[in-house]
């Protein structure tokens, strides 16, 4: 069967590699009991792809159930999966079949697999090598005939590292994977989709049909979609209902876009901070980092003056003299400032020459981004009169992210 009549007949969007070669794999094992892991970030259609395996297979004429392990709590899904018998555990009042028994015959889907607790793995590596299982309370064998097709977004590999997955299992599940592409690295078919998605829903509405404009479209692409599929459909969604413009800018579209840095600095971030604030902390650092490089320049240039004009350390020398002489030392005792971070080794700057200067200068600066964020923090407070949802907005973070900050840094306001 041709690929492009696949995606017709299941509403597939979309021709990167990546998702054609995702789709062949899973028309060719559909034909076969083999038992097929689907790899993917949330949000990228894994649930498709188990429909389009069990239509295609010879099973399509029985039911397939699709069970979200994540969903179900710890305690009753052995019970949700094998069934149980009356009096099993307190609230069991009748005997209950579970879905492998009641789907005997046919195919079951188990997303997010890799939240399965360790008791229930076993048993389920029991029904995938034998066929056989126990109801819950029960000690009676039963058999069944279920096809398995599970999925995961997390890397059940990484899992078994660390002991939190079987690897019998997971090798078992894993007969045939298949990983479907994230949206962000099919860039060549988000336009693709957003016009489907706006399509649908102007017939839904019973509006025009959003469109978008060539720079909207490049920031469309260029955004990590990190809900992807689903993600983009609810934006499509959002555009068609509450936009006034049927034409898109790239200004109107970011407005419905969750703001996101690609900066990919090594920031250490405290428990219980939002991803959101988190991105909003970098942009404060993003300021700390230029006005570090004016620092620099403006030394760099003192230090030029100095050179080029001998006089200014002439006149410097006499006022350190003058100094000597009020305080009635021989030589100037150097400042000890306590760093409250690591200490950066001071720069002695030495001049030289006919002119006879001797002395030496030692320039030393705290390049600690914590108290640069903190001399950030208390000039926007300075500069807005302890406004801080002005000073927030200068800075560029929430004043939520600034209130934890005054406290984190115990700045008096």
């Amino acid at each position: 069967m041709e690929l492009q009549s696949i995606k017709n007949r299941f509403g597939i969007i979309g021709n990167s590699p990546a998702l054609n070669y995702a789709l062949q794999v899973a028309v060719q094992v559909a034909a076969t009991d083999l038992t097929v892991l689907i790899m993917g970030e949330s949000g990228v259609g894994k649930e498709a792809f188990s429909l389009i395996i069990h239509s295609l297979s010879s099973r399509k004429h029985n039911p397939l159930i699709a069970v979200n392990c994540g969903a179900i709590p710890e305690g009753t899904i052995d019970s949700e999966l094998f069934g149980h018998e009356k009096g099993s555990f307190t609230g069991a009042v009748d005997s209950r079949k579970g879905y492998f028994e009641t789907v005997n015959g046919g195919t079951i889907f188990l997303d997010e697999i890799g939240e399965l607790p360790h008791g229930t793995q076993a048993r389920l590596l029991r029904v995938l090598e034998t066929g056989e299982f126990i109801r819950v309370g029960s000690s009676k064998v039963q058999k069944t005939d279920v096809r398995v097709i599970a999925a995961s977004n997390k890397d059940l590999l990484q899992l078994v590292q660390q002991g939190k997955f079987r690897e019998d299992l997971y090798y078992r599940l894993s007969t045939v994977p298949i990983r479907v592409p994230a949206l962000r690295d099919r860039k060549e078919d988000i336009h693709l989709l957003f016009r489907k998605f706006a399509a649908d829903f102007a017939d839904k509405y019973k509006t025009a049909s959003v469109q978008l404009d060539e720079e909207a479209i490049n920031v469309l692409s260029g955004y990590p979609w990190p809900g992807n599929v689903r993600e983009l459909k609810n934006i499509a969604e959002q555009i068609s209902v509450l936009s006034e413009n049927k034409t898109i800018t790239a200004r109107e579209l970011h407005k419905f876009l969750q703001p996101y840095s690609n900066n990919r600095l090594p920031v250490l971030a405290s428990p219980g901070v939002s991803s959101q604030e988190f991105a909003n902390e970098r942009e404060i650092l993003y300021k700390l980092f230029f006005d570090m490089k004016k620092d620099v320049n403006e030394l760099k240039r003192m230090f030029l003056d100095v050179l080029q004009h001998p006089e200014l350390v002439s006149k410097n020398q006499t006022m350190i003299d003058e100094l000597k002489g009020l305080h009635g030392h021989d030589t100037m005792q150097p400042m000890i400032v306590q760093p409250t971070a690591p200490q950066v080794q001071p720069v002695p700057l030495s001049i030289g020459g006919n002119n006879g200067i001797q002395d030496h200068e030692e320039i030393e600066e705290s390049l600690s981004i914590v108290d640069k964020e903190k001399e950030l923090i208390i000039k926007a407070l300075k500069k807005h009169r302890g406004k801080r949802k002005d000073a927030a907005l200068d800075l560029g973070i929430s004043e939520r992210t600034l209130y934890r900050k005054l406290k984190e840094y115990n700045i008096e306001e």
